[in-house]
């Protein structure tokens, strides 16, 4: 669990919302289902997040416990982030996100949200976000057994 000091407010969406409210956040948490796993990777999405933001958030998910981190065994100063367990639970809402967009915005998608679209295309959304945080959680066994060898 995550301990909550000094909330504004005992609602849990406005506290919900102070933890992972701000955009880079769960820009950050997409990224890393997209399996981009380093500071680089995040650099060159298409948001163009700047480093100083990117540092911030990526220093705010970490003591949330949202993310962790393993250090790239080829060069030590790199590190290759992944999603913890409570940070993969937070998909569902990025789905939602994702499909109110599709639904309720006139505008062109990224190609990778395209693909994706037609990728679930008349399947459940649960089986969809089930698969996905499955998924996921295989790709994190591998990377940390990776940066491990």
């Amino acid at each position: 669990m995550i301990k909550i000091k000094n909330s504004r407010s005992s609602c849990p969406v406005s506290t919900a919302l102070e933890i992972v409210g701000d955009p880079w956040s769960l820009i950050l948490i997409r990224d890393l289902f997209l399996e981009r796993t380093t500071f680089s990777d995040f650099r060159s999405a298409p948001e163009k997040i700047s480093t100083n933001i990117l540092t911030d958030r990526l220093k705010k998910l970490l003591q949330l416990g949202l993310i962790g981190y393993v250090n790239n065994p080829k060069n030590k100063k790199i590190k290759v982030y992944y999603l913890k367990d409570r940070g993969i639970d937070l998909y569902p809402l990025i789905y939602e996100l994702s499909m109110w967009s599709k639904k309720h915005l006139d505008m062109e998608f990224h190609p990778l949200a395209v693909d994706w679209y037609e990728a679930i295309k008349g399947k459940a959304p649960k089986k969809v976000i089930s698969d996905i945080a499955q998924g996921y959680r295989g790709f994190r066994k591998e990377l940390i057994n990776e940066m491990a060898s």
